[in-house]
Formats: structure tokens, C-alpha cells, sequence
């Protein structure tokens, strides 16, 4: 249970949970996402644009390893506090490392540093989620919290890429046609704008977010903080049927890893070469608006279609709609729409369905591998395997593309969902049909918040 703060400390948690999960969002979709359309506007090619973007997941997928220090020193809002004011400082810093002639090579280090900066922030958030909210408190603002987490992408993928490209074309009056270094006006913009919003809300969470109460069992050295996740390792792969658990992690998503990237590009790239022509408007209105509403709308109702039904029944069906619907892309390959409805009609299909069937994925982390002594890091664990998948496909997507054209890649993707369909087929039950997790494993509302990311 957390420890009670003075009573003239309390503060609602209106005024806090919804402000920090957006701004853990906002900084992960920018990195890990947005970035990626920001390289191909620069002229960069497929390849290195999906490869670099992709590379910086890697932090957030190895946190679980680094976790223990940040319980072991000061106070979670500290840590809270600090990544947020330098995840700000370094969103500056990159809108003005683009000022020099060799920005790269500043602008690249700089991100990977603060992936892991923001990886810091997403440990400690969550910890004062989980220690300054009795159980009850945790239900109750479980949907705030996911729908602050799913606003942060809205906001990145959808109006800040909007709005790169209309300063690109209306402001400083540039082709919006013509990928190269002159897009690095309008970004330099959308860097110093979201610096603006997280040292803003650093600022805010300094008055209202509560310190949060040290976790119980908290190692009090290194010492004690590399046996606890030794331990936790050792029993990690004592849980029966653990290896059909990792396949499943790790490969459910697997095509899904292999088309995120290389969607938006495909949407973006001319017609000559073999892309949809959108412009970044009309990119972040289908793509990043309609699209993740789409992932929102979706995810609400799998988790009802989830709770109704029972895991055990549905999982496969879930897996269907994870991955069938990539056939959309295929089709939009082929036929090369130019009605923005249709293509927005293709993408929303998709990101619905996505959304419908990755709730399975997080449901069976909490349900089967999670429970047992270390339920948060065994869950940790799990989704760090999506994490990981998601990194390797990223990296591997946009040098296959350029390999094999736009049409005969999403073929390539549909093939790649046989091991999905094959690791859902055999993913082992020993917990019940969709029951409750057992008392070992974290309240609902702990786990939640990673229903929306990595």
C-alpha cells in the first residue's frame, strides 16, 4: 500500500495522471515515430529513415534492467521531474543542432540519449501512478490514464506532422513535393514547440504531481537491485510452457513491426516510386488522426469482445484481426488510389482492427506470463519481447522495401504473419479462460498503461 502524503500535499489525480501520460506519450511517438517521417522529408532513404527511427526503441525495450535504480534513489517525481526538463532541454537542443552543417551527427547521439531519458521518465511515472493510488483510486482513473497515453500519438503523429507541413509550404515556402534539407525550417519548429509543452508540464508537475511512496522490497544498493532482477529472471524461465510464452511476445506482432514504418512512407512517397503522394497534412489527418482514433475505437471494443467471450476463445480470432487486414495495404499497393476518402477508408480499417486484436496481446501478458512473485517484470519482460520485435523488424523493414519495391513488400508482410498465427495457435493457458490474474500479479490499472505503448 503507498504511504499516505500530508494531507495539505494532496492533490487530485485529474491534475496529474492525465498531464503525465501524455507527456510520456508525446516524447515516445516523437522519437520513436514521428522521427522516422521527419528523415524521409530530410531526403534520407527508406532504409536509414525506418533503421535510425527503429534503433531508438531499444531503450525502452531494455528498461525492466534499470529499473531497480531508479527505486533505489530519491523520489519517483524527481526522476519524473528531471527527464522531463532535459527531454525538453534536448528537443531544443535538436531544433538547433539543424542549424549546423554537419547536424547529424549531433541530432542522431542526442536522440539516443534521450530515448533512455524517456524510458527513465516512463518507469517513474508509472511508479507514482502505482504507489500514490490506493487499488481502488487505480481503477477508477485506469481509461484517464489510457486515453492520455493514446492522445500523445494524436497530438504527434497526427497535428504536429500536420503542421510540419504546413509551415513547410505556407510559411517558409517550400515545395511540400521535394524531400531535402529544406524541410529542417518547418521541423526546427515542431522540435521547439514540443520542447515548449514537456518543460511546460515539467513545470506543472512540479506544483501537483505527488512524490509517490517507496515501492515495498526496494533494494537499498546495486547489490541487492542485481539479485532481485536475477531472481526474477531465474523464475522468469521456470513458468511452464515459457519458451511458447516468449515465441508469442515476441512474433505476434511481428508483422505489424514490419509495416509500421513503412506505411506512413508508402503514403508519403511519389507515385514513381510506387507511393500514395500524400503530402504531411494530408499524412497526419489520415494517419495520425483518424487512424490512431481508429486504434482507440478499436482497442474499447476488443477489451469488451475480450471480457464477454473469454481469452482462451477469442485469441486466435484476435490474431486474424491484427494481421489480415495488412491486406489493405497490398490493395491500396496495387490499385494506387487517389481519393483521399478511399485511402483514409484503408487506413482506418486497419488501424481498427489493430487496435481490436492487440488487446489479446496485453490481456495474455497480464493473465499468463505475468503472474507470480516479479508479476510487474515478468510483464516487463513481455513487453519488452514486442519491444524488441519491433525494433528488429523497424530496422530490417525499410532496406527490405527498398530491395523489393512497394508492392511485392506488403506481400512480404502478409507472409510474415504465418509465425504470428503459429505462436498464437500454441500459446500455452494455465491460469483459466480470461479469468482474473492471480493475487500475485499487479492491479489491472498498474499494467494498463502499457496497453497504449512501446
Amino acid at each position: 500500500m503507498p504511504m499516505p502524503e500530508p494531507a495539505g500535499a494532496r492533490r487530485s489525480p485529474l491534475l496529474w495522471v492525465p498531464t503525465g501520460y501524455f507527456t510520456m506519450a508525446l516524447g515516445y511517438t516523437m522519437l520513436c515515430s514521428v522521427t522516422a517521417i521527419m528523415f524521409k522529408n530530410l531526403g534520407m532513404d527508406n532504409g536509414r529513415a525506418a533503421a535510425y527511427s527503429s534503433m531508438l526503441i531499444l531503450a525502452y525495450t531494455i528498461k525492466p534492467l534499470f529499473a531497480p535504480i531508479v527505486e533505489m534513489y530519491r523520489t519517483k517525481k524527481f526522476f519524473v521531474l528531471c527527464a522531463q526538463l532535459l527531454i525538453g532541454l534536448g528537443f531544443a537542443g535538436a531544433g538547433l543542432a539543424m542549424g549546423l552543417p554537419d547536424y547529424m551527427t549531433v541530432m542522431l547521439p542526442l536522440f539516443w540519449l534521450m530515448s533512455f531519458i524517456g524510458a527513465t521518465q516512463d518507469i517513474a511515472s508509472d511508479g507514482v501512478y502505482v504507489t500514490s493510488l490506493d487499488s481502488r483510486a487505480q481503477s477508477l482513473y485506469c481509461g484517464v490514464q489510457s486515453l492520455s497515453w493514446n492522445i500523445g500519438p494524436i497530438v504527434a503523429s497526427g497535428f504536429l506532422v500536420y503542421l510540419s507541413g504546413r509551415l513547410h509550404a505556407d510559411v517558409f515556402h517550400h515545395d511540400p513535393r521535394v524531400f531535402g534539407p529544406a524541410w529542417m525550417d518547418a521541423w526546427r519548429v515542431i522540435f521547439f514547440i514540443v520542447a515548449g509543452i514537456t518543460l511546460a508540464m515539467a513545470l506543472w508537475h512540479t506544483r501537483f504531481m505527488p512524490e509517490g511512496a517507496r515501492a515495498a522490497h526496494t533494494p537499498a544498493d546495486m547489490k541487492g537491485a542485481g539479485r532481485i532482477l536475477r531472481d526474477a529472471f531465474v523464475t522468469f524461465f521456470q513458468k511452464p510452457g515459457v519458451w511458447k510464452m516468449v515465441a508469442f511476445a515476441f512474433l505476434f506482432r511481428l508483422s505489424i513491426g514490419f509495416l509500421e514504418k513503412i506505411g506512413p512512407f508508402f503514403m508519403v512517397d511519389a507515385a514513381a516510386r510506387g507511393g500514395l503522394g500524400l503530402s504531411n497534412e494530408q499524412l497526419g489527418i489520415v494517419y495520425g488522426t483518424y487512424g490512431l482514433a481508429a486504434v482507440l475505437v478499436g482497442s474499447l471494443l476488443g477489451g469488451w469482445f475480450v471480457a464477454r467471450r473469454g481469452l482462451q476463445r477469442t485469441l486466435f480470432l484476435l490474431c486474424c484481426a491484427v494481421n489480415i487486414p495488412n491486406l489493405t495495404f497490398l490493395v491500396m499497393s496495387m490499385v494506387l488510389p487517389s481519393s483521399l476518402l478511399a485511402i483514409t477508408a484503408g487506413v482506418v480499417i486497419e488501424k481498427f482492427f489493430f487496435g481490436f486484436g492487440s488487446v489479446g496481446f496485453m490481456i495474455y501478458l497480464m493473465q499468463e506470463l505475468a503472474p507470480g512473485p516479479y508479476a510487474t517484470t515478468h510483464y516487463a519482460f513481455g513487453t519488452g519481447l514486442m519491444g524488441l520485435c519491433g525494433m528488429v523488424t523497424g530496422v530490417l523493414s525499410g532496406h527490405l522495401q527498398e530491395m523489393m519495391g512497394y508492392v511485392p513488400y506488403f506481400v512480404f508482410v502478409m507472409v510474415a504473419t504465418i509465425p504470428s498465427f503459429l505462436a498464437c495457435w500454441f500459446a500455452p493457458f494455465h491460469h483459466g479462460d480470461g479469468g482474473a490474474a492471480e493475487p500475485s500479479a499487479p492491479p489491472p490499472a498498474a499494467l494498463a498503461a502499457g496497453t497504449g505503448r512501446d
